[in-house]
């Protein structure tokens, strides 16, 4: 091996050791620690937890990023100021959306242990992850049941 060709592999090494640094995976699983879902979300890469209001049916949307292999709550959208949605003062910012609901931005709240438990609501509630262009639905496969949510990355 020359120092040429050395030096050229020492390069790509470092940069395969920094983009799986920056690697992060989106886990969905049961209480008994059955996967439901597993999907990449790599550094600054973001995903939300869609439902719809359970009694005004239209669709909510909580979003977070990976930032630094660290799950962190970045924003929300609430189409109405129905029941159990309201924007708590001090934490983000309220906007609106030009349409009778409201967007509440830089939250940027990191969400203890990167995980957190869920009860995926029932039939029209469908809680869903969407990442990019996946979308899986937590409701059709476990409704009613404990499913932890969790960012995980290369340790």
């Amino acid at each position: 091996m020359t120092a040429r060709t050395g030096g050229g592999l020492a390069a790509l090494l470092l940069l395969l050791t920094c983009h799986a640094a920056g690697a992060g995976e989106l886990i969905a699983t049961r209480e008994d620690g059955t996967e439901i879902a597993r999907l990449p979300v790599p550094e600054r890469a973001g995903w939300c937890v869609l439902w719809h209001h359970s009694v005004k049916g239209f669709e909510v949307a909580d979003c977070y990023e990976n930032r630094g292999g660290t799950m962190v709550l970045v924003s929300a959208h609430l189409p109405d100021f129905a029941a159990g949605l309201d924007h708590i003062p001090g934490r983000g910012r309220q906007v609106s959306d030009g349409q009778g609901g409201y967007f509440i931005l830089d939250i940027d709240e990191p969400v203890p242990g990167n995980a957190y438990v869920l009860r995926p609501g029932a039939g029209s509630v469908d809680h869903r992850l969407q990442v990019g262009d996946r979308v899986v639905s937590l409701s059709a496969v476990a409704a009613r049941e404990r499913v932890r949510i969790e960012l995980t990355g290369d340790e």
